[in-house]
């Protein structure tokens, strides 16, 4: 079996043994990853090893790209695109968060200076091939890299000097670089906007920046689950909220089985050290979601941060945020209800009644911050928009990403209204 076995590793540490059986993965701890103290690499595999299989595929097979992506990378590396192990084995040693998967008797290598720097022809011909070559990966296996998702995506290093460059793994990546969407105009801008918003909220969102190369247009978005210190970048482990409630990929969606934020809020009540702030860092980020029209935002779109010394995780900062709704031909629904109703524009008061009762939510504070949030909104999206147009980004989808949160914002005002005051008898 040893070819059917891949060792895990995190934080630089032995984790335990991922198995390709018949009936799917299968996962055990190593002793000495429980044997200190180290948190589980998923809410959904306690330590005690009461995992279900489904929980093992849902996790690691989480750890993939989806889509096309997934697709042309497995044609690429000559294996089946429905078999998580094999593509785990090929991509799974550059993962989302600390986790890494190596051949056994492999180790994860030393820190050292592995980066291949791109001029800036290279990184225009890089660009050119991220759709035909997902992840830079093909049957030569030099960079095992994986990122879950299905925009074309790759993780990069960004130097002090603002050159970009590859790496092996010895060294993190510092970076995701993104490449625009195809047949939506302005992607790039768009994703740029939108966590700009969110910061001059007071929300945490990831920091992106739009970025130009021999005419080609991508997006750098920092890395959450990276941690600088002095010259040393670390990793830091992390998962989507998928992956922590065992819920496979292709069920993301809440109307395809997939978390609705009830689930999510139950989730952070049991998996972090601060419920109740964690909670309203949630409540920020749904907020967000809906005032700049990102339907998109599903299950894979949260995540859970660990540091090693602690078993509880804390919400990572918000991101994939992406307004959606000022793209025709894309969903009118949002990938999780408010209180049971996907459309945006017949989200009543007794819905968002409903999604703070049973989230656990003090209706009346929550009622304010959403209020809060509302009126600073518009005025929030007018300086990110002004503060891109001076950097050169004016894209014509900027003007429509802020007339979309004027009038969300109205319209979460009057949905979060004060419950009138009852008048007592006598």
């Amino acid at each position: 079996m040893a070819d059917r076995t891949l060792e895990v590793w995190c934080f630089d540490e032995h984790a335990g043994v991922v198995v390709d059986e018949p009936n799917g993965m299968g996962f055990t701890y190593a002793e000495s990853w429980r044997g200190a103290a180290r948190p589980p690499l998923s809410h959904s595999l306690p330590l005690d090893g009461s995992h279900t299989t489904a929980a093992v595929q849902a996790f690691f097979g989480g750890l993939l790209p989806e889509g096309s992506p997934r697709e042309r990378a497995a044609r690429n590396l000559g294996v089946s695109a429905d078999n998580d192990f094999a593509l785990l084995a090929a991509l799974g040693g550059d993962t989302a968060g600390a986790v890494s998967l190596l051949a056994p008797g492999e180790r994860p290598a030393p820190v050292g200076r592995d980066v291949q720097w791109l001029s800036e022809s290279e990184l225009a011909k890089l660009i050119d091939e991220l759709p035909s070559r997902p992840l830079h990966a093909d049957a030569d296996g030099e960079y095992r890299l994986s990122l879950a998702g299905a925009q074309d995506k790759l993780p990069v290093v960004l130097g002090a000097d603002g050159q970009i460059g590859l790496t092996k793994g010895r060294i993190p990546s510092t970076h995701i670089l993104k490449t625009p969407i195809a047949g939506h105009d302005g992607t790039i801008a768009n994703e740029a906007l939108c966590p700009a918003i969110g910061r001059i909220l007071g929300i945490e969102t990831v920091r992106t920046s739009p970025r130009r190369v021999a005419g080609r247009e991508f997006l750098l978005v920092e890395r959450y689950d990276r941690e600088h210190a002095e010259d040393a970048v670390r990793r830091l482990h992390q998962e989507d909220f998928c992956q922590a409630l065992g819920i496979p990929a292709r069920r993301k969606y809440q109307n395809e089985g997939g978390p609705g934020l009830e689930d999510c809020f139950s989730l952070l009540r049991e998996a972090v050290a601060v419920p109740a702030r964690e909670a309203l860092k949630l409540l920020d980020a749904i907020v967000l979601s809906f005032l700049i029209g990102n339907n998109d935002a599903h299950g894979k779109n949260y995540s859970l941060l660990y540091l090693p010394d602690s078993p509880k995780a804390t919400l990572a900062p918000t991101y994939d945020l992406l307004s959606t709704a000022v793209y025709p031909g894309l969903s009118r629904k949002m990938a999780m209800s408010i209180g049971g109703e996907y459309r945006p524009d017949y989200v009543q008061p007794r819905h968002l009644n409903q999604l703070l009762e049973r989230a656990g939510l003090g209706p009346a504070a929550a009622r304010r911050r959403i209020r809060a949030l509302a009126d600073a909104a518009p005025s929030a999206a007018h300086q990110a928009h002004a503060s891109l147009t001076e950097e050169g980004w004016s894209a014509p989808v900027l003007a429509r990403i802020v007339e979309t949160v004027e009038k969300r914002a109205s319209r979460i005002l009057e949905i979060a209204a004060p419950a009138p005051a009852r008048v007592r008898a006598g």
